[in-house]
Protein backbone atom coordinates (compact mmCIF):
# COMPACT_ATOMS: atom_id res chain seq x y z
CA UNK A 1 0.00 0.00 0.00
CA UNK A 2 1.38 4.02 -0.91
CA UNK A 3 2.29 6.25 1.87
CA UNK A 4 -0.17 8.88 -0.20
CA UNK A 5 -3.30 7.73 1.04
CA UNK A 6 -6.33 6.43 -1.17
CA UNK A 7 -6.27 9.49 -3.26
CA UNK A 8 -2.69 9.39 -4.02
CA UNK A 9 0.27 12.11 -3.35
CA UNK A 10 1.75 12.73 -0.06
CA UNK A 11 0.08 15.15 1.71
CA UNK A 12 2.75 16.86 3.25
CA UNK A 13 4.77 18.24 0.14
CA UNK A 14 3.91 21.79 -1.25
CA UNK A 15 2.31 22.64 -4.84
CA UNK A 16 4.43 23.06 -7.88
CA UNK A 17 3.66 25.92 -10.22
CA UNK A 18 2.60 25.35 -13.48
CA UNK A 19 4.73 24.56 -16.45
CA UNK A 20 5.01 27.97 -18.93
CA UNK A 21 1.77 27.07 -21.22
CA UNK A 22 -0.34 26.30 -18.84
CA UNK A 23 -1.94 29.46 -16.87
CA UNK A 24 -5.62 29.77 -15.07
CA UNK A 25 -8.85 30.22 -16.71
CA UNK A 26 -10.53 33.41 -17.56
CA UNK A 27 -13.41 33.21 -14.90
CA UNK A 28 -14.46 36.27 -14.61
CA UNK A 29 -14.64 36.38 -18.70
CA UNK A 30 -12.58 39.42 -18.93
CA UNK A 31 -11.32 38.45 -22.36
CA UNK A 32 -14.38 36.80 -23.81
CA UNK A 33 -14.64 39.64 -26.80
CA UNK A 34 -11.18 38.71 -27.90
CA UNK A 35 -11.87 35.12 -27.35
CA UNK A 36 -15.03 34.99 -29.10
CA UNK A 37 -13.26 37.57 -31.90
CA UNK A 38 -10.85 34.80 -32.67
CA UNK A 39 -13.01 31.75 -32.72
CA UNK A 40 -15.60 33.73 -35.32
CA UNK A 41 -13.02 34.13 -37.30
CA UNK A 42 -11.51 30.62 -37.34
CA UNK A 43 -14.84 29.25 -38.21
CA UNK A 44 -15.04 31.99 -41.01
CA UNK A 45 -11.65 31.02 -42.26
CA UNK A 46 -12.34 27.37 -42.71
CA UNK A 47 -10.56 27.22 -39.47
CA UNK A 48 -6.99 28.43 -41.02
CA UNK A 49 -5.54 29.97 -37.97
CA UNK A 50 -3.14 31.90 -39.86
CA UNK A 51 -6.08 34.26 -40.93
CA UNK A 52 -6.73 34.83 -37.81
CA UNK A 53 -3.57 35.01 -35.98
CA UNK A 54 -4.38 39.22 -35.21
CA UNK A 55 -6.87 38.23 -33.01
CA UNK A 56 -4.94 35.33 -31.46
CA UNK A 57 -2.44 38.22 -30.66
CA UNK A 58 -5.17 40.12 -29.20
CA UNK A 59 -6.35 37.40 -27.04
CA UNK A 60 -3.02 36.96 -25.59
CA UNK A 61 -2.59 40.51 -25.01
CA UNK A 62 -5.69 40.71 -23.20
CA UNK A 63 -4.51 37.43 -20.79
CA UNK A 64 -1.24 39.34 -20.64
CA UNK A 65 -2.92 42.74 -19.21
CA UNK A 66 -5.06 41.26 -16.69
CA UNK A 67 -2.54 38.68 -15.32
CA UNK A 68 -4.17 35.44 -16.59
CA UNK A 69 -1.06 34.97 -18.01
CA UNK A 70 2.83 35.81 -17.92
CA UNK A 71 3.73 39.23 -19.48
CA UNK A 72 5.67 37.91 -22.28
CA UNK A 73 7.65 39.61 -25.57
CA UNK A 74 5.30 38.60 -28.57
CA UNK A 75 7.94 37.36 -30.89
CA UNK A 76 8.49 34.61 -27.80
CA UNK A 77 5.01 33.62 -28.74
CA UNK A 78 5.45 33.24 -32.56
CA UNK A 79 4.30 36.68 -33.38
CA UNK A 80 7.09 38.95 -35.00
CA UNK A 81 7.17 42.42 -34.34
CA UNK A 82 5.73 44.74 -36.69
CA UNK A 83 8.19 46.57 -38.54
CA UNK A 84 9.23 42.41 -39.52
CA UNK A 85 5.82 42.06 -40.78
CA UNK A 86 5.43 45.02 -43.06
CA UNK A 87 9.21 44.12 -44.42
CA UNK A 88 8.13 40.99 -45.29
CA UNK A 89 4.87 42.00 -46.70
CA UNK A 90 6.14 44.43 -48.79
CA UNK A 91 9.41 41.87 -49.84
CA UNK A 92 6.30 39.18 -51.04
CA UNK A 93 4.94 42.07 -53.32
CA UNK A 94 8.08 43.36 -54.98
CA UNK A 95 8.47 39.20 -55.48
CA UNK A 96 4.77 38.94 -56.88
CA UNK A 97 4.65 41.95 -58.74
CA UNK A 98 8.23 41.02 -60.39
CA UNK A 99 8.45 37.57 -61.69
CA UNK A 100 11.62 36.17 -63.38
CA UNK A 101 11.46 35.79 -67.19
CA UNK A 102 10.97 32.87 -68.80
CA UNK A 103 13.90 30.69 -69.79
CA UNK A 104 13.35 31.63 -73.40
CA UNK A 105 12.94 35.25 -72.81
CA UNK A 106 16.06 35.39 -70.88
CA UNK A 107 17.67 33.26 -73.65
CA UNK A 108 16.40 35.67 -76.40
CA UNK A 109 18.27 38.53 -74.09
CA UNK A 110 21.53 36.98 -73.79
CA UNK A 111 22.14 36.14 -77.18
CA UNK A 112 20.87 39.27 -79.49
CA UNK A 113 21.87 41.86 -76.67
CA UNK A 114 24.10 44.66 -78.64
CA UNK A 115 26.23 45.32 -75.52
Amino acid sequence: MSAGGAFGGNRGLSPVPPEKGVFPLDHMHLCDLEKKDYINCLKSAGHKSENCRHFSKKYLECRMERNLMANQDMSELGFAREAEVEESKSEVAHINHNPLPRVDEFTERVLFSKS
